[in-house]
């Protein structure tokens, strides 16, 4: 099965590098109005014994005439409709940024209550679990003006100064992220009564980034549960040394997981 299933695959789904021999996947979801091809790059750093998968939404990229999602159901029921040959194949883990952190939690507890299926690892960063007082009291952005929009969108950094001076472009870029807090806005999840999940779960956030609740992902797992605060504000994954230390932290992480599933 390394060979992806057509259409549906490859609409959805970035691979740069296909290894069919690999004994992980990283299956990454992107931040609010993000593409694919940031995670997708992963594959040229990280070993070859973990295939990168990077999800791709509607509305961007190689789908910029598909309307966007409405919820977080659609997103859900998308990815596991073309993913869920490859959950049951090998071991998988999950990487979400932010926005992608939520989506990254919809997605293993629906695979776990529906498939009985889970992560051997969670990344998540930048991001409050999804059932914290802080998130549900953190302000809606998505009924923001355009003009308020784009003064906060710049305040937390990550988008290229050039596209948002860019009346045209700012035009292009807007709609997608618009519509991924629009999804945030609207979803609402419980908190778990008792944990779901047994994998570690790997929490990072940025220093200087508005403060979220990370302890509160630790609800969702009996297993390891760790925080790592790294340099920078909202987007410090983009800075290199902060990449190389998830990537690094990644990989040793998948490799002794490995180890334990066989």
């Amino acid at each position: 099965m390394g060979i992806c299933p057509k259409r549906g695959m490859d609409k959805v789904i970035t691979c740069f590098n296909k290894r069919p021999d690999a004994s992980v996947r990283l299956i990454c979801f992107p931040w609010a109005g993000g593409g694919s091809i940031y995670y997708a790059r992963w594959a040229k750093t990280l070993n070859s014994s973990i295939e990168v998968y990077s999800v791709r939404l509607p509305g961007r990229e190689g789908r910029a005439k598909e309307p966007f999602f409405q919820n977080m159901q659609e997103i859900i029921d998308e990815v596991i409709g073309v993913l869920l040959p490859h959950l049951r194949e090998k071991p998988f883990a999950l990487f979400g940024h932010s926005f992608g952190a939520m989506t990254c939690f919809a997605f293993a507890e629906h695979v776990k209550k529906v498939y009985n299926l889970e992560p051997i690892h969670m990344f998540l960063s930048g991001a409050s679990a999804p059932y914290s007082e802080a998130r549900l009291q953190a302000p809606r952005r998505s009924h923001l003006s355009d003009q308020e929009f784009l003064v906060w969108v710049t305040s937390i950094g990550g988008t290229p100064p050039e596209i948002l001076a860019n009346a045209e472009l700012a035009k292009l870029f807007l709609p997608a992220l618009k519509a991924d807090l629009c999804v945030v806005d609207n979803y609402r999840c419980s908190r778990p009564s008792t944990p779901f999940l047994s994998c570690p779960v790997s929490c990072f956030d940025g220093k200087e980034d508005a403060p979220h609740d990370l302890q509160a992902w630790k609800d969702m797992t009996s297993g390891d549960f760790t925080v790592q605060m790294l340099p920078g504000s909202h987007f410090y994954l983009k800075e290199a040394a902060n990449e190389k230390y998830l990537l690094d932290h990644i990989t040793k992480h998948l490799e002794t997981a490995e180890m334990d599933y066989l």
